[in-house]
């Protein structure tokens, strides 16, 4: 085994830059392991715990990005290192007839380009706020993609943006869709009616492409960040994006996405819509919470959704409907002994509908992030478990799970070896940002799992026909591995649960 190791000093990369110099590598044959990041120091323990060796580490800090790579060879790991540098490296085009280097600066790239009216940062946390400031005193709203920003400094920096008319849209915002330009994680959405205001990066995705899929378009797709909606933010953000929807004319009803809010900030948010009408998702949703007059409360991604066409006289769709193997065929191949439903996702939101929708049928789910905070890890034998992959714990010296399966695929190995799992849930998102054959990746492994008994994988395919990856073609992909294919993330749950429990009657009337 070979481990090559490059660090360029001062040098910083942005994270999606980060991301195809890794691609770049671990796509090489040969390469076990490989990464492309800055010298943080949870970045530079990892590096230590993959075998680089301490002395290599020496003075690597967090303005310093490297490369690495663990491969079978040492050519391997030398060819599959130059690949990570071009990639990381390579020049941007230039516009034809160009010779100007990219700005240096942001108050530059304005200069440049003068009708600019949006900003994305992607900066390490103690620098982010700096960059979102200097971006708002320029009169541009801000996509802040960049999380491990402070508390204080996001209330302070919103309180500004508010004050000037503008948006900050984060931090840990990863999906916003304006005007039909897509900015992070975004899906390629036709555009109409439906203006969607959401605290959850997935969460504003699923609901984006169901209102896509089902014939309703989107107006814009405004990111709030994860904190937006608690006590100490007060919904600061989401008051200005719900006044900003409210006077836009191409904007008929509006949706608004979140984990459960604090009561007081959620009542405050909701009731500011005013004469526009105004559906709330808001997933696991405390049952003593009062819609202010007008406000359709919905506690599942899905449900909202649906309540949304309501709102706009659109006929529903049959959220019921699978691909695949049916459920009955399922059940007979496996051991009766196999009872448990995991979930293994790479969306938050879904991970979190799935939790509330399990919950209902199951009882107990455990998971890393629970809704019932005596139900987390470490999970006893024999439980049903449902687990959000994009959080620190698993991303760890690793991509998200949108952009490498590398960590689920071993997750899924390692649940489907359990004699008593029944099914697996895997979401599978696509779009701008994710991966670019999810389905592809994962349907391999999906196969070899089911084989000889073994689990049934359910999947769902979260994305639209204009997504670059192809929905119908990866769905498909899916079918042929015999995974059972939903239409919804929410109906992947209810399966599974049916499957586990051996009562089709779980999965809705068309199972």
């Amino acid at each position: 085994m070979s481990i090559s190791f490059k660090v360029f000093k001062d040098t910083y990369v942005d994270s999606v830059v980060q991301l195809s110099g890794m691609r770049a590598m671990r796509a090489l044959d040969g390469v076990e392991w490989a990464s492309a990041a800055m010298g943080t120091p949870a970045n530079v323990a990892t590096l230590g715990e993959e075998g680089v060796a301490a002395s290599e580490l020496e003075g690597v800090g967090a303005n310093d990005f490297f490369i690495v790579v663990r491969a079978t060879q040492e050519d391997a790991a030398h060819d599959a290192l130059a690949a990570g540098e071009a990639a990381s490296f390579s020049a941007r085009p230039q516009t034809e007839g160009s010779t100007r280097a990219d700005p240096r600066s942001l108050r530059e790239a304005v200069t440049r380009q003068p009708d600019s009216n949006v900003a994305v940062i992607s900066l390490p946390g103690e620098y982010a706020t700096l960059a979102a400031y200097q971006a708002l005193s320029q009169g541009l709203h801000v996509l802040l993609f960049s999380d491990n920003v402070p508390l204080e400094k996001e209330i302070a920096l919103k309180d500004y943006a508010r004050g000037r008319g503008l948006l900050v849209m984060g931090p840990g915002a990863g999906t916003a869709e304006l005007a039909g330009a897509c900015l992070g994680f975004a899906n390629v959405v036709t555009r109409g009616r439906v203006g969607i205001v959401a605290a959850a990066g997935t969460g504003a995705q699923e609901a984006m492409c169901l209102l896509d899929r089902w014939g309703v378009g989107v107006s814009h797709v405004i990111g709030l960040g994860g904190r937006d909606m608690s006590e100490e933010v007060g919904g600061r953000m989401a008051l200005s994006a719900i006044s900003a929807l409210r006077d836009d004319p191409g904007t008929t009803v509006i949706l608004f996405v979140s984990k459960p809010p604090a009561a007081s900030v959620a009542t405050a948010v909701l009731a500011s819509a005013g004469q526009v009408p105004l559906v709330a998702a808001l997933i696991g949703l405390d049952p003593g919470l009062t819609p202010p007059g007008g406000v359709v409360l919905a506690d599942t991604l899905e449900s909202g959704v649906l309540a949304t066409l309501d709102r706009l006289g659109h006929p529903r769709p049959d959220t019921t409907t699978t691909e695949g193997p049916t459920i009955a065929r399922a059940r007979s191949r496996m051991d009766p002994g196999r009872t448990l439903v995991r979930g293994l996702f790479s969306g938050g939101t879904l991970c979190y509908e799935a939790l509330v929708i399990l919950g209902r049928t199951l009882g107990e789910i455990r998971s890393n992030t629970p809704i019932n905070k005596a139900w987390g890890l470490p999970a006893p034998d024999g439980s049903h478990q449902c687990l959000d992959l994009g959080e620190e714990e698993y991303t760890k010296g690793r991509p998200h799970p949108m952009i490498d399966a590398e960590a689920r695929i071993e997750m899924l190995h390692e649940h489907a070896a359990d004699p008593l799992v029944a099914a697996i849930i895997l979401d599978v998102v696509l779009g701008h940002g994710a991966n670019p054959d999810p389905a592809g990746i994962l349907a391999p492994h999906c196969e070899t799992v089911m084989a000889g008994g073994g689990p049934q994988v359910v999947a769902y395919v979260l994305g639209t026909e204009q997504d670059p990856q192809g929905f119908t073609a990866q769905r498909a992909r899916l079918v042929r591995a015999g995974c059972i294919v939903t239409e919804t993330a929410a109906q992947a749950s209810r399966v599974a649960a049916a499957i586990a429990s051996g009562d089709p009657a779980l999965a809705g009337p068309t199972s």
